[in-house]
């Protein structure tokens, strides 16, 4: 179980990486998207790059920062009955959305846009708007985006596991290791 819980720490900071990334993602598209407001009512320019470019870096947020919000356990549910719950009955709930849920999405949403990707990759699709930009980059997050939740998701079953045989302290939230 150790060496597990290894591999489930190396995903987290992994997952902690590209959080960091869509964290930059955000703050860069609300800075284009007021730069580019500011240019097309002050100076009636505007750029269809410029908007597409605001989509891409909205698809990393989304895409690169999934797997951070399932690791700090901050996904919406509702908490009517679950937070009524004990401890022990919430980590049982957890693993079985966890195994029965996301990874079978995920995995099929993984599958499902390699090829989306690659396919976009080989012929340089680009967008069909005058000015605007090729197209498998934004498409690249959706992949990426999806092995994160997998990684992610594998080490949350992980950690789930060890918590309850009691070789893995959690707080009441799973979101950090107790210290």
């Amino acid at each position: 179980m150790k060496q597990l819980l290894v591999v489930a720490g190396w995903v987290d900071r992994l997952t902690d990486f590209f959080a960091v990334l869509a964290k930059w993602a955000v703050l860069l598209c609300a800075t284009l998207s007021a730069g580019n407001a500011i240019m097309r009512y002050a100076f009636s320019y505007s750029s269809n790059a410029w908007l597409e470019i605001q989509w891409y870096l909205f698809a990393a947020c989304v895409m690169l920062g999934a797997a951070q919000v399932l690791r700090v356990n901050e996904h919406v549910r509702v908490d009517v009955i679950y937070g009524a719950l004990k401890v022990r009955s919430r980590a049982y709930i957890d693993l079985f959305g966890l195994l029965f849920f996301l990874m079978p999405a995920m995995s099929l949403f993984l599958y499902l846009s390699w090829p989306l990707f690659v396919q976009m990759l080989l012929s340089g699709e680009g967008s069909p708007n005058a000015g605007g930009l090729i197209r498998w980059p934004a498409m690249l997050t959706l992949p990426l985006g999806f092995s994160l939740m997998v990684l992610q998701g594998i080490a949350e079953i992980i950690k789930r596991v060890a918590w309850l045989n009691n070789a893995y302290q959690m707080d009441m939230h799973y979101e950090r290791p107790l210290q």
